[in-house]
C-alpha cells in the first residue's frame, strides 16, 4: 500500500486558491481513477477535481466552504500499489488535470448546479411541539364545575378501586361569534372557565390574558419551522464578498427620474404584432438601444475604475452586464458590443444569456468584462431602486415597474404609462450633474421612441 497526495492544481491564471463547494467522497470511500473528488470554485468558474489514481480516501483538506491554496494537498489516497511502485510525485497527474480543467473552463462554466448547500435541519421532535400533546409535567385539563358540564361517566377500568373517573368535557354554551373567535384563536371552549351559563368574549380575553396551563396553543403554532443554519459558500459567498467590497470601496449615490413610456409601449406592441419569426420584444432591448445612443455624450458612465492604480478607463465599446437571478444567486452575463446590435439581436442575446446563466451553461468569458450593468426586477421593480455597483464599473442602471396614472397634458388630463429609472454611480468618477444629464438623455429617446431607429 502507498500514500498518494493529490494536490490542488493550478486551475486558472492569477488564481492562488479555490473554495470547496462540494465533496463527492468521504474518508473511507474507495475511488477509482478519473472519479470525481470535489467541486472547487474560483472567481471565474466551478470545476470538478478528478482522482488521478485508485485507492481509499484517508484524508480530506477541509469542509465545504473552506479555501485551499494552489499546490496544497486536497485529498490523500491510499493506493493499491506497493510502496516501491508508488509515484513519488503527483506532478504528472496534476499537469494532466490542469489541462483538463483549462479545457473545461474554456468550454463552459458548470455553474452553481453542482453547489451543494447544507441540508435543512429536520424539524425538532418532542412532546407538545407541533402535535398538541402536553409535555411531561404539564397540568392535565381540568373541567370547570358547572351545570354546563355532563355528569361523570363511570370508567370500568377503575371499578372496584373506589375511584371515580374525571368527567369528560363534551359541550360548552357560547354564541356563534364567540365560537368563531375561539376557532380562529385555536381555543377549545371546554377549557375556558366561566362564571355564567355560557362562555363570553370576556372569558376568552381572560383565558388569553392569564393563560390556562391547560393545553392552549397559539393558532398555526404547529406550522412553525425549525431554525435553519445555512453555510455561506460557493456563489452565495462570492456575491456577498463582491457586494461588501463594492459598498466599502465605492461612495455610491443614486439618482431617480420619472419617464413617460406611453409612446414607447405603444411602439413595442406594434413591433411585436409585426415581428414575424423574430423574438418578442420586452422593454429591456429598447432601453439598451437608448443607453447605447446616449453613452457617447457621457463617456464617464461607461467606464471602469482601477482604484489601486488610480486609473479610470473610459471604454469605447459597450459590454453591457445584465444582472440575472439564478437558482444559485445573482449572476451577470455580458452582452458584448451592445452598441452594434439592433433590438431584435439584443432580444435574442438577452434570452440566450439568461437561459445559459440559469442552467449553469454560461461560458467564462460570458460572465466577465462588463463595462456597465443594467438590473431590472421586471414587474417587481417597485417605485425606485438603489442598486449596488458591479465593481470596478462606475455605474449601474435600474429600470423600475411601469404603472398607469393620470397626468396633466396642458389643460387636459390623460392616462399615461410611467416608469421610474434609477442610476447608481461612483461619486469618485461621476458627478451628480453627469448622472442627471445622462438620464435626461435617456429620457429623450424613451419618450420619443422613433429616435431609437434614427441614424
Amino acid at each position: 500500500m502507498a500514500r498518494f497526495e493529490f494536490k490542488l492544481p493550478d486551475i486558472g491564471e492569477g488564481i492562488s486558491e479555490a473554495e470547496i463547494v462540494a465533496w463527492h467522497v468521504k474518508i473511507g470511500d474507495r475511488v477509482e481513477e478519473d472519479q470525481g473528488l470535489a467541486d472547487m470554485m474560483t472567481d471565474k468558474a466551478t470545476v470538478e477535481m478528478e482522482s488521478p489514481v485508485s485507492g481509499i480516501v484517508i484524508e480530506l483538506a477541509g469542509e465545504v466552504g473552506d479555501q485551499v491554496s494552489i499546490g496544497a494537498p486536497l485529498v490523500v489516497i491510499e493506493t493499491d500499489a506497493d510502496e516501491d511502485d508508488a509515484p513519488t510525485s503527483d506532478a504528472a497527474a496534476r499537469a494532466e488535470l490542469a489541462q483538463d480543467v483549462a479545457e473545461q473552463m474554456g468550454a463552459e462554466n458548470p455553474g452553481a448546479e453542482k453547489v451543494v448547500e447544507p441540508a435543512p435541519l429536520s424539524a425538532r421532535e418532542g412532546p407538545g411541539v407541533g402535535t398538541g400533546a402536553p409535555a411531561p409535567g404539564d397540568a392535565p385539563a381540568v373541567a370547570a364545575e358547572s351545570s354546563l358540564r355532563s355528569p361523570p361517566t363511570p370508567n370500568p377500568s377503575l371499578a372496584g378501586r373506589g375511584e371515580e373517573a374525571p368527567a369528560p368535557v363534551t359541550h360548552a354554551l357560547a354564541s356563534p361569534a364567540v365560537r368563531a373567535r375561539a376557532a380562529d384563536l385555536g381555543i377549545d371552549l371546554t377549557h375556558v372557565k366561566t362564571e355564567s351559563d355560557r362562555v363570553r368574549h370576556a372569558d376568552l380575553d381572560a383565558f388569553l390574558r392569564y393563560g390556562s396551563g391547560q393545553g392552549y396553543q397559539a393558532p398555526h403554532a404547529s406550522n412553525a419551522r425549525a431554525d435553519e443554519p445555512i453555510k455561506v459558500i460557493g456563489m452565495r459567498r462570492k456575491i456577498a464578498e463582491n457586494m461588501a467590497a463594492s459598498k466599502r470601496a465605492i461612495p455610491h449615490f443614486t439618482y431617480v427620474d420619472e419617464i413617460d413610456v406611453t409612446a414607447l409601449e405603444e411602439m413595442r406592441a406594434d413591433l411585436n404584432n409585426n415581428r414575424g419569426g423574430r423574438p418578442k420584444l420586452t422593454m429591456l432591448p429598447l432601453l439598451i438601444v437608448a443607453i447605447c445612443k446616449t453613452i457617447p455624450d457621457f463617456p464617464m458612465i461607461n467606464a471602469r475604475y482601477d482604484d489601486e492604480a488610480g486609473v479610470v478607463t473610459r471604454h469605447g465599446q459597450i459590454h453591457l452586464g445584465m444582472a440575472t437571478q439564478t437558482p444559485a444567486g445573482l449572476m451577470v452575463p455580458v452582452i458584448r458590443d451592445a452598441q452594434d446590435r439592433n433590438v431584435w439581436q439584443l432580444a435574442t442575446e438577452i434570452t440566450r444569456l439568461a437561459e445559459a446563466a440559469r442552467t449553469g451553461k454560461a461560458k467564462v468569458e460570458e460572465l466577465s468584462g462588463s463595462t456597465l450593468t443594467i438590473t431590472s426586477l421586471g414587474p417587481l421593480g417597485g417605485i425606485a431602486t438603489t442598486p449596488v455597483i458591479n465593481r470596478p464599473e462606475v455605474a449601474i442602471i435600474g429600470p423600475n415597474k411601469i404603472v398607469e396614472r393620470p397626468v396633466f397634458d396642458g389643460d387636459e388630463i390623460r392616462r399615461a404609462k410611467l416608469m421610474n429609472l434609477s442610476i447608481s454611480c461612483d461619486h469618485r468618477v461621476v458627478d451628480g450633474w453627469d448622472a442627471a444629464s445622462f438620464v435626461q438623455g435617456l429620457k429623450k429617446y424613451l419618450e420619443t421612441p422613433v429616435l431609437l431607429f434614427a441614424d
